[in-house]
């Protein structure tokens, strides 16, 4: 045989193999019109692939209305540019498969206990991938996890998965999550535009996962939302997780993806509490948080950074760094160890302990809420240490001008920084702590103010150093109550200064 025809030959078998695995739903029926309604397509793509042993299942161009879509094993869906996945409304010909029954939904809000009620959906599966630059639309999907009719509910869930991999794609409208990953191991999300209408991405009861490069906007509930829930039957944490170099903000659904960052529906919060859309641990804390990384974020008209847990788990050894935020709506950090207790009766008090947060800027915050780090009576938190932060908040309107004179606990509540009323500072509210230092932090308002900087109520082992804050004509600076072990030194406007223990001092 002559060289090139060799050449030639080589290249066709190659080819042939490199395409051997690929299953375009086109080729299964699928129309792509948008109109017709390719659910069976989709699923008999997929179907062919598994039983080949996987493959990639592959949506060219063109818009695929579809009900729910069944992921397996060893497959890959693959959206190219130009495709669109688009969620058929189940007035259409078809519907979503029912949520499955879940005797454990009473310990967690009902979105989290149920999966095949979605538009793609895996359980119990390995090595799967969903890839490409096409989108996701959640249109047909609704946004209510209590509408319980055969409706679909999210764009994407997974349960007892490993292996697991999304990148590149865009999801617009996901439902009542855009992802929810429960009990999934080993997991790398990448690359992922999101503008919804609730929940961006939860991460509920999973080991080693990977949140990177993802810009999510979701002004009506959570961007990025670390969970762990009873939705399994039992206790399980979510640990060993990694999330970096993210944008999350809360502007107008829609408005993030075609460039126009609209603020004009923030009355539309299910909670009323202005656009949500930010980084959070909890509210369902059943199995615990434990060794997570959050570092190169950027916070953007949404609320703070939240770390909660209130239902029994352990909330530890947690480092963030290098965060910006601008125009946060409530509490720029919130670090809550309540007592709500939604699970299995004899479940004790969790413990929030060990958390390190640096490298913070933010500005324009809202300076109702201040920033909080609240435990409850008799169940501190232990061992915060914050350092190299820098927050500005915006003057305080006349609708604050009646400052509650004690903080309710609110121990029993849904840990919001908003349920626990306007702060009596400005600037950190920190109360049931055992182990606080505060290194180079500095706190400041934009405009009037009438409160102190800083509050510290039944607080042990607090060290203050290189403090600056901005003092307010008339008022205190730092109110001291109940404190055990508190020093303070080489802080600007401060008297380096050591306090064994007192009922009330301030500073």
């Amino acid at each position: 045989m002559k060289p090139y025809l060799l050449i030639l030959a080589v290249f066709f078998i190659v080819t042939a193999k490199a395409q051997y695995n690929v299953y375009n739903v086109k080729d299964f029926g699928a129309k792509a019109d948008g109109i017709a309604v390719d659910t069976k397509a989709i699923n008999d793509a997929i179907d062919a692939a598994s039983k080949n042993g996987g493959g990639t299942v592959f949506f060219s161009a063109g818009t695929y209305l579809s009900f729910s879509i069944h992921l397996k094993s060893f497959i890959t869906l693959h959206f190219d540019n130009g495709a669109v996945l688009l969620a058929a409304d189940s007035t259409a010909d078809g519907k979503y498969d029912a949520a499955e029954k879940n005797a454990d939904d009473k310990y967690q809000d009902y979105g989290h206990s149920h999966w095949h009620n979605s538009l793609i959906w895996g359980d119990s599966l390995q090595n799967i991938a969903i890839t490409g630059n096409g989108i996701i639309n959640g249109k047909g999907l609704r946004r209510n996890a209590s509408e319980r009719r055969p409706w679909g509910n999210k764009a994407i869930a997974l349960r007892l998965c490993r292996n697991v991999t999304l990148r590149d794609f865009t999801i617009l409208n996901g439902g009542h999550f855009g992802i929810l990953a429960t009990g999934v191991d080993n997991c790398t999300v990448d690359n992922l535009k999101m503008d919804t209408n609730r929940d961006g991405i939860d991460i509920d009861c999973c080991n080693n996962v990977h949140v990177s490069n993802c810009s999510i906007n979701a002004p009506w509930d959570d961007a990025i939302c670390l969970k762990s829930s009873y939705a399994l039957g039992y206790a399980r944490a979510t640990e060993n997780v990694t999330i970096t170099n993210c944008i999350v903000s809360g502007y107008d659904v829609g408005t993030f993806y075609n460039g126009t960052y609209q603020r004009n529906e923030w009355k539309k919060v299910p909670d009323k509490m202005g656009p949500t859309g930010r980084i959070k641990f909890g509210t369902e804390s059943n199995g615990g948080f434990k060794n997570i990384s959050i570092s190169n974020c950027v916070f953007d008209y949404c609320r703070g950074l939240a770390l909660e847990t209130v239902d029994g788990a352990l909330l530890e050894d947690v480092v963030i760094s290098n965060i910006t935020m601008k125009d946060i709506v409530n509490a720029p950090l919130f670090l809550r160890l309540g007592a709500r207790m939604r699970g299995p009766e004899g479940t004790p008090v969790g413990k929030l302990r060990r958390i390190m947060i640096s490298n913070i800027n933010v500005y324009n915050a809202n300076s109702h809420f201040a920033s909080i780090i609240s435990g409850v009576p008799g169940n501190a938190i232990e061992s915060i240490q914050l350092s190299n932060i820098n927050i500005q908040y915006r003057q305080m309107d006349s609708a604050t001008a009646k400052i509650p004179a004690i903080v309710p606990e609110n121990e029993k509540d849904y840990p919001e920084p908003a349920k626990m009323g306007i702060m009596p500072v400005y600037g950190f509210f920190i109360r049931h702590v055992n182990g606080i230092a505060l290194n180079n932090v500095q706190v400041s308002y934009l405009g009037n103010e009438t409160r102190a900087a800083i509050m510290m109520e039944d607080v042990k082992n607090a060290t203050l150093f290189s403090i600056k804050t901005q003092a307010v004509a008339g008022a205190d600076n730092i109110i001291l109550k109940n404190i055990t072990q508190f020093s303070i030194k080489n802080s600007e406007g401060f008297k380096d200064k050591k306090i064994k223990q007192s009922s009330a001092t301030v500073l």
